[in-house]
């Protein structure tokens, strides 16, 4: 029993940054309509910057997160208004298209700024907590609240602000929304800033909770998709349900049976689900 309990709480701190990434392409794919293939990449950017600005420049590892984070919303604008945009009313394929030119020119990019060697963001977050027979790292704790604070900062955005309101209004009913003076356009670039932000959040922690090196950002891209249909497309409750069941079936898995099957595992749990819920946990038939 206390095996599965540590287990769980492993599978809880890998899946708050699962969550992270589901959200991020949620809000895209759920109010723009865009597979952000890209998302991955961006994660893996704010990760190695996270990592420039604590052992570079000495900052505290949640300030550094921070300033990446406003670095991602950043590039995430960028991407918008110069990738996305001007495809917007064109055929999806096109988009399709340019999301992967984009993983393969941010990867790159990522190589030639960052370098080819894995990285480990350190902390200062070592302490461990026995709680009732079950070690409780304090890094992985950290990482589940904060994966939780920025998801009720977004819950608090979509219901309570005005910006808020518009990007659902565009989620319903894009034409209406228009018609009713929503700015589409902000809108689209709002609704970036805040993916890419989550994006690079996700990052800085999965290279502090485990590594970083070229290529791990089109796992975790795959991930993050994987928990989308898992949860229902678009839905956040769903992104976060998902997350959540994806990151303890890998930890199960991986204590269980062993760590090299703990992918196989993951996706045949969403195998299983979407066999009798085809659109997903919380998705809208």
């Amino acid at each position: 029993m206390i095996e599965v309990l540590q287990q769980g709480i492993n599978g809880l701190a890998i899946g708050s940054v699962y969550v992270l990434i589901a959200l991020g392409l949620t809000v895209v794919f759920g109010i723009l309509g865009i597979a952000h293939f890209a998302h991955g990449s961006v994660a893996m950017f704010g990760g190695y910057l996270t990592f420039t600005f604590v052992e570079r420049f000495g900052l505290p590892f949640f300030a550094a997160m921070a300033l990446a984070m406003v670095a991602g919303a950043v590039v995430g604008l960028l991407i918008e208004r110069l990738a996305y945009r001007p495809v917007r009313d064109a055929p999806h394929i096109n988009a399709f298209i340019i999301a992967l030119g984009l993983t393969m020119m941010i990867e790159g990019l990522n190589l030639l700024t960052f370098g080819a060697d894995q990285v480990v963001i350190q902390t200062p977050y070592r302490s461990v907590f026995n709680v009732g027979g079950v070690a409780v790292a304090e890094l992985r704790l950290l990482v589940i609240l904060t994966a939780c604070a920025l998801v009720g900062v977004i819950a608090l955005l979509m219901s309570r602000t005005k910006t808020g309101k518009s990007i659902r209004a565009v989620a319903q009913n894009r034409q209406a929304a228009v018609l009713m003076g929503v700015n589409v356009n902000l809108v689209s670039l709002v609704v970036f800033g805040i993916s890419s932000s989550l994006g690079v959040a996700a990052g800085a922690l999965i290279g502090a909770l485990l590594a970083i090196a070229p290529g791990v950002g089109e796992g975790l891209a795959v991930k993050g998709f994987a928990v989308l249909i898992l949860g229902g497309l678009g839905s956040i409750p769903g992104a976060i349900v998902g997350g959540l069941i994806l990151g303890v079936s890998e930890s199960m898995a991986a204590g269980f049976i062993s760590s090299a099957y703990k992918d196989v595992i993951a996706f045949l749990v969403m195998i299983v689900v979407l066999l009798f819920r085809p659109e997903g946990l919380l998705g809208k038939r």
